[in-house]
């Protein structure tokens, strides 16, 4: 049975597209994970850049290590030297729901996100913290 050149031509065609598709969804899927500055899903594609913050999380109260903030990226390093289960969100300008995993005492997790100029606010997302006094407000700018 032999196979006409139009047939084999049109194979390599199809093919050839395939095989190119191939490569650019292998190009998309690699790399950053596309999510938006400020969502959780961002902060452990983007763990380590932009300004370091280590906040200190204890039963019921923030502690950050520096208070003069400046538009740009941050990572904060939630530290939860606390015996409860602690996390850290931030909302303001441009972040909302922004948060850490829940960590235990003696854990850690990372959080990066974007500051514009602005009003946010540093809290614990976990139920009753914030009004027991886990919730620091910072001035962007």
């Amino acid at each position: 049975m032999a196979i006409s050149a139009h047939t084999s031509r049109a194979a390599f065609r199809t093919t050839a597209v395939a095989f190119s598709a191939a490569l650019v969804l292998a190009a998309c899927s690699s790399g950053g994970g596309g999510q938006a500055k400020g969502s959780a899903s961002s902060a452990a594609s983007k763990a380590g850049s932009g300004t370091r913050v280590t906040v200190t999380e204890t039963e019921y109260a923030l502690k950050l290590s520096q208070s003069s903030f400046t538009p740009g990226t941050y990572t904060f390093v939630s530290d939860n030297a606390g015996k409860l289960t602690h996390a850290l969100s931030i909302d303001g300008p441009g972040v909302q729901d922004a948060k850490t995993k829940n960590i235990q005492g003696g854990q850690h997790a990372t959080l990066t996100v974007t500051l514009k100029k602005g009003k946010y606010d540093l809290y614990c997302p976990i139920p009753g913290h914030k009004q027991l006094g886990m919730n620091q407000p910072i001035q962007v700018g």
